[in-house]
């Protein structure tokens, strides 16, 4: 499918986008090349085949949860300037 300059122009105005004239060229190449391989991949045929969630069988790959790192909490609040109870105090920002 070929676009022509009004469609682009309707397509940047409803984007919101300004094309300017120098890139107007480019962007309709661009525009037409995405739109020829849209047209491409309708001209398959689809028959017979199930639509998937993804293509992994929907199985998500998750790494183990086990810890990797140990505690640190009590060595970094020595170093705080004000920490009370397990909690970093900080100064008050919002009246």
């Amino acid at each position: 499918m070929s676009l022509d300059r009004s469609q682009v122009e309707n397509v940047a105005q409803l984007a919101r986008i300004q094309i300017k004239e120098d890139e107007m060229a480019d962007t309709l190449a661009s525009l037409s090349n995405i739109m020829s391989l849209v047209d491409q991949l309708q001209a398959v045929d689809t028959e017979g085949v199930e639509p998937l969630a993804n293509p992994l069988d929907a199985q998500a790959l998750l790494r183990a949860d086990e810890v990797t790192e140990s505690n640190h909490r009590d060595d970094y609040q020595l170093i705080a300037p004000q920490a009370e109870k397990g909690l970093y105090l900080v100064p008050k920002v919002i009246e």
